[in-house]
């Protein structure tokens, strides 16, 4: 039997809902405007005053894992008004031209392996790709970057990569403000990319490149939506744990064919793949011994071949 709230519970909800630093059902996706406010025309704004900081240091006071109730159905009403708008969002874009791209969040903007991802997704970009990360640092802001820098000379790109070295890691004061800047430096109002953060490593901050931005509080969500949408194909670039999570989470979606079709699962950076993380032949070995079906590998060295790899698999579709 189905129990119908009463009035006084409806209303308390209703006041707690109110009380909560996040909007418990938003209208649409966040950007780098919402999440952050001023900051992204200001460099005076402190951080800790934006939106996305306020709701991270709530989230951490309530719990990672929520035990209160009440919160446990603000994140969950939440979480399901982004994927609503996340699923409205989508419905612009050919199946085939959504692109995710995996990596470690620790990756800095000085590697080359950075600049490389960036100029990779630049292109992609330009093929009228959408690209999509989880939003962080590292290789996910690297796609980003390279999202925004779109219809760009290489030699504006070099400038933009110049102006973020002044804090390699996402652990530098200045990461998020010389972001900015190069937003600033950088204007543009066509391209487009999606990032897919959570509140669970909010530590992280959400890259501001995205212009549209799924957040959620539910990490098994967020990791779960960002391997199913990219039907045009995974390029997974070099990261640890994580990274090595969503390498073998896609492997079984492709496996069984859980969405009608097998997307190529491409490995940039041979050496990476082959000799620091032997993943790509231990998956070859497993497909050879009919352990895992479907899959279509590739291991590639430069960014432009992950390119030409994924727009061969997009024209035989």
């Amino acid at each position: 039997m189905i129990t119908v709230p009463t009035f006084d519970v409806l209303a308390k909800l209703a006041e707690y809902f109110m009380a909560v630093p996040y909007n418990v059902t938003p209208q649409g996706l966040y950007t780098a405007s919402s999440l952050y406010e001023g900051l992204l025309n200001d460099d005076s704004v402190p951080i800790g005053d934006c939106y996305d900081q306020k709701v991270y240091e709530y989230y951490l006071s309530m719990g990672k894992h929520a035990t209160y109730e009440r919160e446990m159905l603000g994140r969950s009403l939440h979480d399901y008004a982004i994927g609503k708008a996340l699923d409205k969002y989508l419905t612009q874009y050919d199946r085939l031209k959504v692109v995710g791209v995996m990596g470690g969040h620790g990756m800095l903007r000085t590697e080359n392996t950075y600049r490389e991802i960036v100029l990779m997704s630049k292109e992609l970009t330009e093929r009228f790709s959408l690209m999509v990360t989880g939003g962080g640092p590292g290789a996910m802001e690297a796609t980003h970057l390279g999202a925004w820098m779109a219809g760009r000379s290489v030699e504006e790109v070099d400038e933009a990569l110049e102006m973020l070295r002044v804090a390699p890691s996402f652990k530098d004061e200045e990461w998020l403000r010389s972001a900015f800047r190069v937003m600033r430096r950088f204007p543009q109002h066509v391209f487009r990319s999606l990032g897919l953060p959570t509140w669970l490593y909010g530590h992280e901050p959400s890259t501001p490149f995205a212009t549209d931005i799924a957040k959620f509080f539910d990490n098994s969500i967020r990791e779960d939506s960002i391997l199913t949408i990219a039907f045009g194909g995974i390029i997974f670039t070099p990261g640890s744990a994580g990274t090595m999570q969503e390498v073998f989470q896609e492997a079984v979606q492709n496996h069984y064919l859980s969405f009608g079709l097998s997307s190529p699962m491409i490995f940039l950076g041979q050496q990476f793949w082959d000799e620091e993380m032997p993943v790509y032949p231990f998956l070859e070995d497993l497909v050879k011994k009919g352990k895992y079906k479907n899959l279509n590998l590739v291991l590639v060295d430069t960014g432009h071949d992950a390119v030409q790899e994924l727009l061969r698999f997009r024209n035989k579709e």
